[in-house]
């Protein structure tokens, strides 16, 4: 028998039209970040939302349609953030091996300062996988971008540039797991020494050696 299957995501809001209106959108964003990282997604309500941002439950309805819709819009909203603070530290990088060691030292510290983003993920991930995922292959699609123009300016030897975007992500997702958010108990700078060794030398041995 053939069933009918309801999206059950409502639709979205219109992005605020004055300026005070983004504030106060960017506000509730903030304070989802917050709820959703200290108490987890399903525990925190619709109204520990607008008591950290200081809103009434009617201006939260107004910018959100549900829980699960700010959930959507907060992950974009921080994939958006580390992108753009990551674009920041990279941009004048001398070539792009240079531009990973930055980026990756740039990445560390913003898990530091922003020790909720790896929980709203995981959260998400078992709320919508497709946001989830949104938020990885974004950076996947400006990451093999940047790759391929290495490539072509002979700054990076030539390969499969998709399966070294994964490859180097998830190097970078579990450094930022061990090193800035579980303990913070290694130098950044001996980090980024170890992976600028990594990336240029692989793990063969030294012929001369």
């Amino acid at each position: 028998m053939n069933t009918i299957k309801h999206n059950t995501k409502s639709p979205a809001r219109e992005a605020p039209k004055t300026a005070r209106g983004a504030r106060t959108r960017a506000k509730i964003l903030k304070a989802a970040e917050d709820a959703f990282g200290s108490l987890g997604y399903h525990q925190a309500g619709v109204s520990d939302i607008t008591r950290l941002a200081g809103v009434a439950q009617g201006t939260f309805y107004t910018y959100f349609a549900t829980k699960e819709d700010t959930l959507r819009e907060l992950v974009r909203d921080m994939g958006h953030k580390v992108r753009a603070h990551l674009a920041a530290a990279v941009k004048d990088a001398d070539g792009r091996l240079a531009a990973e060691t930055l980026g990756l030292k740039a990445f560390l510290q913003y898990v530091a300062d922003n020790p909720s983003l790896y929980r709203v993920l995981q959260e998400a991930q078992f709320v919508d996988e497709s946001i989830y995922r949104e938020y990885y292959e974004a950076f996947g699609r400006g990451y093999l971008r940047m790759l391929a123009d290495a490539t072509r300016k002979g700054e990076i030897r030539p390969g499969n540039d998709e399966i070294r975007v994964w490859a180097l992500m998830g190097l970078s997702n579990f450094l930022g797991l061990r090193f800035a958010l579980w303990e913070q108990d290694v130098p950044v700078d001996d980090i980024i020494a170890t992976v600028s060794d990594l990336l240029q030398h692989g793990l063969a041995l030294d012929p001369k050696s």
